[in-house]
């Protein structure tokens, strides 16, 4: 059987639906899967252990010519079961035209009616997207469900082995939605808490550069400013190793459940009710309290505090409960 699982979203969307391949690999061990994600997040299955065949879309430049070439490589490979994690009419496009024997995906996305089989994604009843997620192979996998893993190398662990003489904790201060992000003056905070017990490295992309170092500027603990200088399956091993690691709700808070490491996740304008809190055995959420009332305003975040307080993170209270 060859299985064909799509997810064009961001890093931690794609990182969620590895819960996916793990069911279906665990229950049908000889099947092929393969992926196809949005050019960024393919590193994200280097050396990955049974996922055979990573297609790649480049989103940015000619998206549409891309999307085409796309669609007729997939269809070349003749799938059997092609499961849609995505909600939007691209992803539904890839799904119609894939040429699949049968094909998955949720109500929501707007070529729905094509599919073989469609389930609800229903959002704010507590339920964990991973669950969500599971549905669309309900027909396939009938009761377990797994937890998403990412397969970092030895050559990872090695090249972190670096950082990880003294105990530490890692630090991904930065969202793409600022009423997802906790300002600087409060991770500056948190490391003043923390008070030299163990080294912090502030961790992400390239793009987060700026954040990390204005948090930096902030404290005189020592910190390293490690943004952009790791791929995401390294920055996965030194998370794995840390005595704790601080995110906000984002992708950094999947990479910790992705290898079962210790996570502290701060929910500011979204909630954990809304399904993607972490899943590592030692994980703990940290919210505002008591919740100011215009909380959640949104779904996935927004790029300013509708009310111009931003109260969900300046409320929030540090104490040595947050400590590892």
């Amino acid at each position: 059987m060859k299985i064909l699982i799509i997810q064009t979203a961001f890093p931690g969307d794609v990182i969620l639906s590895t819960s996916v391949a793990e069911s279906l690999h665990h229950h049908l061990p000889d099947a092929r899967i393969d992926f196809a994600v949005r050019k960024g997040n393919e590193s994200l299955f280097r050396n990955h252990p049974f996922v055979k065949k990573v297609y790649v879309w480049n989103k940015k430049e000619k998206k549409a010519a891309n999307l085409v070439s796309l669609i007729r490589e997939i269809r070349n490979e003749k799938y059997d079961e092609v499961i849609n994690v995505q909600r939007f009419f691209s992803s539904g496009l890839v799904t119609v035209f894939s040429g699949g024997k049968s094909t998955s995906g949720f109500v929501k996305n707007p070529l729905s009616f094509f599919f073989t089989h469609r389930y609800p994604h229903l959002i704010g009843n507590g339920e964990h997207e991973t669950s969500r997620n599971h549905q669309l192979i309900s027909h396939l996998v009938k009761k377990e469900k797994s937890k998403p893993r990412l397969y970092p190398s030895a050559d990872d662990f090695e090249f972190v082995k670096q950082f990880t003489i003294s105990p530490y904790v890692c630090i991904a201060p930065a969202s793409v939605w600022f009423t997802k992000q906790l300002p600087a003056v409060k991770w500056a905070a948190l490391i003043h808490l923390l008070n030299d017990k163990y080294k912090v490295f502030l961790i992400g992309g390239k793009e987060d550069d700026k954040p990390a170092e204005e948090i930096r500027a902030m404290t005189k603990a020592e910190t390293e400013n490690l943004t952009g200088k790791l791929t995401f399956l390294q920055s996965a091993a030194l998370m794995k190793g840390a005595v704790m690691n601080y995110v906000n709700d984002s992708a950094p808070l999947h990479l910790a459940s992705a290898v079962n490491a210790p996570v502290t996740a701060f929910f500011l304008s979204t909630v954990p009710e809304f399904g993607f809190g972490p899943l590592s055995d030692q994980s703990k959420i940290i919210s505002a309290h008591p919740a100011p009332a215009c909380r959640p305003c949104g779904l996935h975040g927004m790029k300013a505090c509708p009310q111009n307080h931003f109260n969900c993170a300046m409320h929030i209270q540090f104490t040595e409960s947050l400590l590892p």
